[in-house]
């Protein structure tokens, strides 16, 4: 599926009532919506960046994955580099 901006109905990212994360959603005009979590999407954000500014890196591939090791307050769940 290839998205483009006229695709896109709306984009509303915000704290929900009774969170502390910021959740983002992005509603198409064929009326199909996709919520992403913030961890999701500042991981796509750091890896947009990455390609956009590193002199040398043209593609960046994060893979989903198990975290047994992490950093407290880290979900288990996590998207890795490769």
């Amino acid at each position: 599926m290839n998205i483009t901006n006229e695709d896109i109905k709306e984009v509303l990212m915000e704290v929900p009532e009774g969170h502390r994360h910021v959740r983002t959603r992005i509603s198409l005009k064929d009326g199909t919506e996709f919520i992403f979590q913030e961890a999701a999407m500042a991981n796509i954000v750091r890896a947009f960046i990455t390609v956009k500014t590193h002199p040398e890196k043209t593609s960046v591939r994060l893979k989903g994955r198990r975290s047994e090791k992490r950093k407290t307050g880290y979900a288990e769940w996590q998207l890795i580099e490769e």
